[in-house]
């Protein structure tokens, strides 16, 4: 599951009428992004890495989180490691949209992802300082 759909809502800014705030719906597209860019990219060298990463873009962040940024945690771990399976979730989606798909998408991707970076500088900062 993405961690749009497993936040509190107590953190709020951003936030109407206790929807998700812009920095996770951004996230949470360019998640979706990373999850049928990199199988694509990935399948006509190899299926099994297809099924494989897909796996692992969905499973990493749901199995393993920070106590403070999401509902539910299964395995806790320090607000680096969230900041970290974030970042390859973004460089997923574009390095896989680059090679997968045409230009225009690839750019819409790129863009998606680099809004996505500058919404969550907040997020990040109180991950890597342990204020989740």
């Amino acid at each position: 599951m993405s961690d749009m759909a497993h936040e509190t809502g107590t953190r709020g800014r951003g936030r109407g009428a206790g929807g998700p705030d812009v920095a996770s719906v951004l996230r949470f597209a360019t998640e979706l992004c990373a999850w049928v860019a990199t199988p694509w990219a990935l399948a006509s060298w190899s299926v099994v890495a297809a099924v494989a990463a897909v796996v692992l873009l969905i499973g990493l962040p749901t199995v393993f989180a920070t106590p403070g940024d999401k509902k539910q945690v299964l395995v806790a771990v320090p607000g680096a490691v969230t900041v970290g399976l974030v970042l390859l979730q973004l460089v997923a989606a574009v390095v896989a949209s680059w090679t997968a798909w045409p230009v225009w998408a690839a750019t819409t991707v790129t863009v998606l992802a680099t809004a996505c970076l500058w919404t969550e500088r907040a997020r990040r900062r109180r991950l890597l300082h342990g204020a989740a």
